[in-house]
């Protein structure tokens, strides 16, 4: 491994164009909108933790099944922990873990880059359905 991205639990750090790298994994897991949205809503309540029916209403569009896949996936990696009440039926609470509050910052910022620059993505994707190259180069007259 290169020390190009990420460090592994032996402290070598991951190379991301390496195929057989985790980094990847990672990333693919990370890197979906339901994961941003679920540390953000983690990441306002904290301290506290969030109930599931809570995080489903607040993460508009998301599946029961889609939000469990997605915080199982995350409480997996460590970046989230949960806590179930014995009660019927079970109430289950969701809180992010010392290193799920590092990936808050990193995720607002890509939240924020796709809030700003939405239009512009918005427009180039209409130029090149129109049938214009939406990513040419502009070169000086």
């Amino acid at each position: 491994m290169t020390s190009s991205t990420s460090r592994s639990p032996d402290g070598r750090r991951g190379d991301l164009f390496d195929p057989q790298c985790p980094t990847r994994r990672l990333l693919d897991r990370i890197g979906t909108k339901w994961t941003s949205m679920a540390v953000k809503v983690l990441a306002e309540a904290s301290p506290e933790e969030v109930r599931f029916a809570e995080m489903q209403r607040r993460m508009t569009g998301v599946s029961q099944k889609m939000l469990s896949v997605t915080l199982q996936g995350l409480v997996r990696d460590g970046l989230v922990g949960r806590r179930v009440e014995a009660t019927v039926p079970p109430r289950v609470y969701y809180r992010l873990t010392r290193l799920g509050l590092t990936l808050e910052e990193p995720l607002a910022a890509l939240r924020q880059w796709a809030e700003e620059h939405m239009a512009e993505v918005d427009r180039a994707q209409r130029r090149s359905a129109e049938g214009e190259d939406a990513g040419a180069w502009s070169r000086p007259g």
